[in-house]
């Protein structure tokens, strides 16, 4: 039982720091190119790559059966990044028309 627990916190912990990451790099992606969506494009094809070319067992081939050896763990701090992404798009979107030039 204490194990789930562990796991639980763990999972939470990684998608509240994903999250936070990929909003801190996205939100100077954006400031630094005067782009909106470019951090959640940029997201979306690294990690499409990763799934499919990253197999963890050496004997397999690229391809798109890789995504089916991740468990559900595996996908929570993807979406947390996924919205972290979004959500510096959104920030710097609502700065913009709010009328601050530097963003």
């Amino acid at each position: 039982m204490p194990d789930i627990v562990i796991m639980i916190v763990q999972a939470a912990v990684a998608t509240v720091l994903f999250f936070v990451m990929m909003f801190g790099i996205g939100f100077i992606l954006n400031m630094l190119l005067k782009t909106t969506w470019f951090p959640m494009i940029l997201f979306a094809i690294v990690l499409i790559g990763l799934l499919i070319w990253s197999p963890w067992d050496a004997e397999s081939n690229p391809s798109l059966d890789n995504i089916g050896t991740y468990t559900a763990i595996y996908y929570l701090p993807i979406i947390g990044a996924m919205i972290g992404a979004y959500v510096s798009g959104w920030a710097i979107n609502a700065l913009r028309k709010g009328g601050y030039k530097m963003f």
